[in-house]
């Protein structure tokens, strides 16, 4: 598949109501299926939101539950589903991003490895213990969890191995946005990849924190495809996966590193 068509499923996640939020799913996912994409991609922890006191009662294990409905929408509408939820693990709880395919299921997961503390992740959260790269249908691709945006190693690590498209599902505040789209720029650039990540917006009423939206689309020349702003709503765009040799032929970085002189 060279061209890819990407849906962006926007939406303010409601905190503790996973019942809620699969039904904003399943909507949104048959809009992407509508308007011809091969993959939508969600925020993070869309399931339950940021109620990570209730994480163990929300958290599902891989392939059952809500991996399992997830498989059944994906076959419904013919289409790829990529976000994040709560997995049970043994032990605790994680924060995983998974790819949904419509033909076999569950094709990937990725357990976020950097936990952010200012939201008390490290506290109720397993950490992760290693990326996630898989060869889908449109090529390379790898999975990276919100907070991880801020340690480019990983998508370095990323780039190294081949992955011609990273996608970031966040829940992404105010004050820091311009922090978020700056560093969904530079990863891009960096590593010459397409940069897809699915922001939450809406408020959490417990904390008062504003999510920021603007979940965006990045080329490996770090152009925005989309950006979108702070409302809800389902947007898709094509992207030419080629694009990422035809960068990396042009300005070979990965090629001139010299990591035995760091």
């Amino acid at each position: 598949m060279r061209n890819l068509k990407v849906a962006l499923g926007q939406f303010a996640v409601k905190k503790g109501d996973p019942s809620a939020n699969w039904e904003t799913v399943q909507c949104m996912t048959a809009e992407a299926a509508r308007q011809g994409a091969n993959v939508v991609v969600f925020p993070e922890l869309w399931d339950g939101g940021y109620r990570l006191d209730e994480a163990e009662r929300f958290a599902n294990v891989l392939g059952e539950g809500l991996f399992a409905q997830l498989a059944q929408l994906a076959r419904q509408h013919d289409i790829h589903i990529i976000g994040s939820t709560f997995e049970r693990c043994s032990p605790g709880v994680a924060n995983t991003a998974s790819v949904i395919s419509p033909d076999d299921g569950l094709l990937a997961s990725y357990q976020k490895i950097h936990l952010f503390p200012l939201m008390d992740e490290h506290l109720y959260l397993k950490p992760g213990d290693g990326p996630t790269q898989l060869d889908a249908v449109w090529g390379p691709t790898a999975l990276a969890i919100c907070y991880d945006l801020r340690f480019p190693e990983l998508f370095r690590n990323y780039a190294v191995a081949g992955t011609k498209i990273t996608f970031l599902p966040s829940e992404w505040p105010h004050p820091r946005l311009e922090h978020f789209r700056i560093l969904v720029r530079a990863r891009a650039i960096e590593n010459q990849m397409f940069l897809v990540t699915c922001n939450r917006v809406g408020v959490d009423e417990d904390t008062g924190t504003h999510f920021c939206g603007h979940s965006m689309v990045v080329d490996p020349w770090g152009e925005m495809v989309i950006e979108l702003g702070e409302g809800e709503g389902v947007y898709t765009v094509e992207i030419d996966l080629d694009m990422v040799d035809d960068v990396r032929q042009r300005i070979p970085i990965l090629k001139d590193r010299r990591p035995e002189h760091y």
